[in-house]
Order: C-alpha cells, then structure tokens, then sequence
C-alpha cells in the first residue's frame, strides 16, 4: 500500500522559510522520481520540483526557481523540500507525488 505522508507546513510571513517533509512507503522509493505539488485557491494543481531518484536532477517551477529546493534522503525514503524568500504568493497546499499517488497536503499559508 502507497503512503505519502506530508509534513512541515505551517503560517510564516513574507521572506521567512520553511521545510517541508514527504514520508513514503509502499514502493521502491529508491528507483524513482519524485515531485511537490501545490494547489493554492481557486487556482489548478502545479508542479513546483522535481528530483530524480538519485537525486542527481532536479528541476523547478518558473516561480519558485531560486527560493526552492528539493533533496530526497533515500536511506529514510524521504524527499524535502526546501522554500526560502517566501512570498504571499506561495499560499498553497503542498502534495508530494508519485505517479499517481497522492498525500494528502500539507498547508503553507505566507502571510503577515
């Protein structure tokens, strides 16, 4: 059975940071790809970053390149990511992905 579980979200205002934590289960983490998602109101789902499953690739959003940063920790089947500089904008859910499986969010909420 496939879990991702999210962790890390929270309130914090404009230019601060925060780390958010995907744990997975139930697949050979290792062997493959990993991304965040988010979904902020009223608005559809985006991709925000991308890491292969070494961790040797990684790729970004437009709107997060810079201020983000995904890693994984294949040893604790757990990939990170990383947001700095954040802005209002960044009000989102967080999804970690896996083909098709989903967790079920963690909220980032950039205010003052």
């Amino acid at each position: 059975q496939v879990r991702l579980v999210e962790s890390g979200g929270g309130l914090v205002q404009p230019g601060g940071s925060l780390r958010l934590s995907c744990a997975a289960s139930g697949f050979i983490f290792t062997d493959n790809r990993m991304n965040w998602y988010r979904q902020a109101p009223g608005k559809e789902r985006e991709l925000v970053a991308t890491i292969t499953n070494t961790g040797g690739s990684t790729d970004y959003a437009d709107s997060v390149k810079g201020r983000f940063s995904i890693s994984r920790d294949n040893a604790k089947n757990t990939v990170y990511l990383q947001m700095n500089t954040l802005k209002p904008t960044d009000t989102a859910v967080y999804y970690c992905n896996w083909y098709t499986y989903w967790g079920n969010g963690t909220l980032v909420t950039v205010s003052s």
